[in-house]
């Protein structure tokens, strides 16, 4: 280490206070991000085979064990959801929709939202399932 003489200008700046805020923003962008990914959590039924869908404007419909529906990540009810999808419909026409439903409801729940999907003229629909292990 220098030791600075008097009226003598620094030739060299101090980097270190700006690596540790450096560090600490990235540690912070990392537990955000992966914070913002979880979802809503589901158990899914189990099939052999699972086709995947393209992710880029795939809106996502959970229903949890207890019956509750939700559109991505928010809660909505069977007439949200018609009227939330009629204007994704019209922006997209060929809006993909994926429906992962828990395997302990009534099959009754699933069928009038695939109804609901098929008024609204839905045709790329999947339904997510966990890969079968053997």
């Amino acid at each position: 280490m220098q030791v600075q003489e008097e009226g003598k200008p620094y030739d060299d700046i101090n980097i270190v206070p700006m690596l540790d805020l450096t560090y600490v923003l990235l540690i912070i962008f990392i537990i955000m991000t992966t914070a913002a990914v979880q979802g809503i959590q589901v158990n899914l039924p189990k099939a052999s085979a699972t086709p995947s869908l393209g992710q880029n404007q795939t809106k996502a419909i959970s229903i949890t064990a207890d019956g509750t529906i939700y559109l991505d990540t928010y809660p909505v009810t069977l007439a949200e959801l018609e009227t939330t999808l009629r204007g994704y419909k019209a922006a997209n026409p060929a809006l993909p929709v994926v429906v992962k439903a828990d395997a302990s409801i009534q099959y009754q729940q699933v069928v009038d939202v695939l109804d609901l999907l098929g008024r609204l003229e839905i045709s790329q629909l999947g339904l997510v399932t966990q890969r079968l292990v053997k």
